[in-house]
């Protein structure tokens, strides 16, 4: 019997007519190897910001609807050049949009839910021995709206097609060689590691280190899809991302890095109770994802709010807060888009009392000042100033001797 394997590209794999052409080869050898073959496509190189910045050329403030019309166009150039380029080779291939095949999203545009997949169109393909070709960060709600589902959406696509077709694995590739204990395009010393478990790499992948999107990876833990992260430069092994991971006695297992991030800061809002609940609920009503807050203790009846967001999101996140200010009488909204989150990982990690004193020694070697701290079972994050937060990464990878 066959084994159905799904297979992602990020735009960095396909960037070129060259980079298509060797992923082509790619596919088809794992084809002729006996399997069926599920690849979800990102769009090509740096298209997506190109789409943007002509976007904002036109209209400053465009419309979530019409934006994700015209993300979505992206990955279809992908997957109808992918599919090109395959059957060049001699092989048999179908591209399909997220619409064709089946994916149904929630209507909030830009930030668009999966909600299920229909996988008859893809099931009837594959088995006219076809390779099928999905554009990955797309689908339709139930007005048959184009929608789009945020950063990493195409790994998001990719386990989700992955989880419904009850495939053998979901292999993501990127342009390095798996998951590793720091990014090493900052850090030259960092090593990749064989293994990780779903719950590290997921506070890796929501810390900012970039090889995964974290609803990618808290999708492959609920369907207990494995992932596996390789380089679409070379046959190497890669990381393989699972639930049951071998633990030696390394308590830090990586450090991430997230500089796509802004700090919101609300002044002298009133002393009492349920003014967090507003505010934060007004957030939520907006689909703004909240990240690391602090509340600053005045003297008199009044406190500071500051939290952090995406950077993607801090137009509307302002937008939110200068109206609860306004409705809450506080002072005014700040933001600082010169920040970033420095995190260190490992399961067990806030259990030990040693691994913050030693973080936090590493920061005060170099003379960084600490804004915020943020703590879970695997992790420990600071906030800090952007310019020096690839300088503090190479230290502290040194200071944990990884």
């Amino acid at each position: 019997m066959e084994d159905l394997i799904v297979q992602k590209y990020g735009g960095t794999s396909v960037g070129t007519v060259e980079k298509i052409k060797r992923v082509a080869r790619r596919i088809v050898e794992t084809k002729n190897a006996g399997n069926k073959v599920v690849v979800v496509v990102s769009a090509m190189g740096k298209t997506t910001d190109e789409l943007v910045d002509l976007a904002l050329a036109i209209n400053p403030n465009p419309p979530s609807r019409e934006m994700d019309v015209l993300l979505a166009t992206g990955e279809q150039v992908s997957i109808s050049l992918l599919a090109m380029a395959i059957q060049t080779i001699g092989h048999d291939v179908v591209s399909l949009t997220g619409a064709q095949c089946g994916i149904q999203t929630s209507d909030v545009h830009k930030r668009a839910r999966i909600s299920g997949i229909d996988t008859a169109r893809i099931e009837r393909e594959l088995a006219d021995e076809k390779i099928v070709i999905v554009a990955g960060f797309q689908g339709v709600d139930e007005n048959r709206d184009i929608t789009t589902l945020g950063r990493g959406g195409s790994d998001t696509s990719a386990v989700a097609i992955a989880a419904a077709l009850e495939a053998k694995c979901c292999e993501i590739y990127t342009d390095v060689d798996g998951v590793y204990n720091a990014d090493p395009r900052v850090v030259p010393t960092a090593t990749k590691m064989d293994e990780v478990s779903y719950q590290e790499v997921l506070e890796m992948a929501s810390l900012g280190a970039g090889v995964l999107h974290p609803r990618s990876v808290e999708l492959a833990e609920k369907f207990k899809m494995p992932l596996i992260v390789r380089s679409s430069y070379n046959n190497n092994e890669g990381t393989i991302i699972k639930e049951d991971v071998k633990m030696e006695k390394v308590l830090v297992r990586g450090i991430a890095l997230d500089e796509n991030i802004a700090k919101i800061s609300i002044f002298e809002v009133p002393d009492q109770p349920g003014i967090a609940f507003k505010l934060f609920s007004m957030l939520a009503s907006a689909n703004i994802h909240v990240d690391m807050i602090v509340q600053n203790v005045n003297r008199t009846a009044v406190n500071d709010i500051s939290f952090t967001v995406d950077a993607d999101e801090l137009q509307e996140a302002v937008e939110v807060s200068q109206k609860f200010a306004f409705e809450v009488e506080a002072q005014k909204v700040a933001f600082d888009k010169g920040v970033a989150k420095l995190s260190v990982v490992g399961t067990g990690i806030v259990a030990h009392a040693g691994i913050a004193s030693k973080f936090f020694e590493s920061l005060f070697e170099l003379g960084i000042n600490i804004q915020t701290i943020s703590t879970s079972e695997i992790k420990i994050s600071c906030l800090i100033d952007k310019e020096r937060a690839k300088e503090a990464m190479i230290h502290i990878h040194k200071k944990f001797d990884m």
